[in-house]
């Protein structure tokens, strides 16, 4: 473990409910002035509108530096059946969730959940157009060129990936002129929503958080289970925070996806040559992942590369056939060329990566040693083939400048059951295990409903008709499912 740069807050109070105890509640403001959303914004054909609300950058210094948060709404148009107002968040961390509320209306949300509530979404903070955060990155790094960080041998390739690490730790804490890189927490977030919650004026509110947007809920109805009211949790983490246990599950849940992806691509051979059985399939895919190892394509594609685009391509059953035309395309030495980088240029997910690493980093404490990385990627690459050298390498958070400032937020089983978990049995980055597991640490506060499909996310988001019911149904009605529940199609 790092050594103490000083003495942790908690540390010194405590135990985490504490701090929490200690917090003064947060007042009450003026009434939000809501305008335009940027036009970066996409709201379309929604009527949506945005306001910034101020919060402490340090809750324990509630009277101290304070940032802007961006927040939007697509408003109920039936006062007589609004209940109150349904935030969200889209998971990352680090992405922008401002265009959430429009993007779920234009996926199928119902009109009853429209109805029902004012939709919220919000760029969390350090995100976008909520006091943003930068580490510095550009299209030019050598950083990216093992993302993800695949190791092709357990010793020297950890140790050069360890060193570009430590470069991008250094890079964050050097670019971190305003002091608001530490204060980016899942704990922080949460207590975020309930300032939120207050300047919208609302007595409750209730939450839908995908991916990490589920980890995001599961602290905010754990600090404010008094001011929370129906809580959706959609493929899920396993706790209220990201930790290594947790990451080195994507590669689990890979090997448990990529069948479904290789039996898709085995029916339509004929189209796109990949194999006539899915145990082809992944034969050509190692063929290819193996051959780019050794030499990348003219393009720039390296073996890295193509093991990330196929993780991410299996994110969905719609996104099969690009994944299946990527692989086409490798398949013979590439002939297009990448084009030139301007160096120094900007990369454009600087601002996301940022966040994902401080709220990474920041919400638990990464070991250091570069041995626990090496016997790890020497592990899972025998466990999950497909992916678990990268899922299992070391991040910058080995290196980070900053200690946890307190532990993770715990999760009680003591409080309303009011948490519906929603989890697709095969998912590439949170595989039904997490969701096994997060309700285990909330006991009777949560119900399950598994939704026999491929891929990540569930509400409006898959073609689950059962799933669909029993979430709106709890949404509108408050229905929550007797027991936990298997979604067939």
């Amino acid at each position: 473990m790092k050594r103490r740069h000083g003495i942790a807050l908690l540390g010194a109070l405590g135990l985490a409910g504490t701090f929490i105890a200690v917090m003064p509640p947060a007042q009450a403001a003026a009434e939000p002035v809501w305008e335009a959303c940027p036009a970066t914004v996409i709201t379309a054909p929604h009527t949506a509108q945005c306001t910034k609300v101020q919060v402490p950058l340090d809750y324990s210094d509630p009277d101290g530096a304070t940032i802007e948060l961006m927040v939007s709404r697509i408003a109920s148009k039936k006062p007589e059946k609004r209940r109150g107002i349904l935030m969200f968040n889209p998971g990352g961390p680090g992405g922008t969730g401002l265009d959430q509320p429009a993007f779920l209306a234009n996926r199928g949300m119902p009109a009853s959940v429209l109805d029902s509530y004012d939709l919220i979404g919000m760029d969390t903070r350090g995100v976008g157009h909520s006091s943003p955060v930068s580490c510095g990155f550009r299209a030019d790094d050598a950083y990216w060129a093992n993302i993800p960080p695949y190791a092709l041998n357990d010793t020297t390739a950890v140790a050069e990936q360890s060193a570009l690490a430590a470069e991008v730790a250094q890079r964050c804490a050097g670019n971190d002129s305003d002091g608001r890189l530490r204060h980016i927490t899942t704990a922080n977030m949460a207590r975020d929503l309930d300032r939120i919650r207050v300047a919208l004026g609302e007595e409750k509110a209730s939450f839908y958080g995908a991916s990490y947007g589920s980890a995001l809920g599961a602290a905010y109805v754990s600090l404010f289970p008094e001011s929370t009211d129906r809580i959706v949790l959609d493929s899920n983490m396993a706790d209220t925070h990201l930790d290594r246990a947790s990451l080195r599950r994507y590669a689990h849940g890979f090997e448990e996806t990529f069948p479904d992806f290789a039996k898709w691509a085995a029916e339509r051979h004929g189209s796109y040559g990949l194999g006539r059985t899915a145990a082809q399939v992944r034969k050509t895919y190692f063929a290819i992942a193996e051959r780019l190892d050794r030499a990348p394509a003219a393009d720039g594609t390296t073996g890295a590369h193509f093991r990330y685009l196929t993780f991410a391509g299996v994110y969905h059953p719609m996104q099969y056939g690009r994944t299946a035309h990527i692989w086409q395309s490798l398949l013979g030495p590439a002939t297009v060329e990448a084009p030139p980088v301007e160096p120094g240029t900007p990369h454009p997910v600087d601002n996301a990566l940022t966040v994902y690493l401080a709220t990474t980093c920041n919400d638990v404490d990464w070991p250091e040693d570069l041995a626990t990385y090496q016997r790890d990627v020497a592990a899972d690459r025998k466990r999950y083939p497909l992916y678990g050298a990268a899922a299992a390498n070391i991040l910058p958070c080995a290196h980070w400048k900053w200690e946890p400032a307190e532990p993770p937020v715990p999760i009680s089983k003591q409080g309303a059951a009011n948490i519906l978990l929603l989890q697709n049995r095969h998912d590439p980055v949170t595989p039904a295990v997490n969701a096994a597991l997060l309700q285990e640490r909330f006991g009777k506060r949560a119900k399950l409903v598994t939704a026999e499909e491929s891929g990540h996310g569930v509400y409006v988001l898959s073609d689950n008709a059962c799933a669909l019911e029993l979430t709106t149904a709890y949404l509108v009605d408050g229905r929550m499912p007797a027991r936990d529940t298997t979604c067939r199609n």
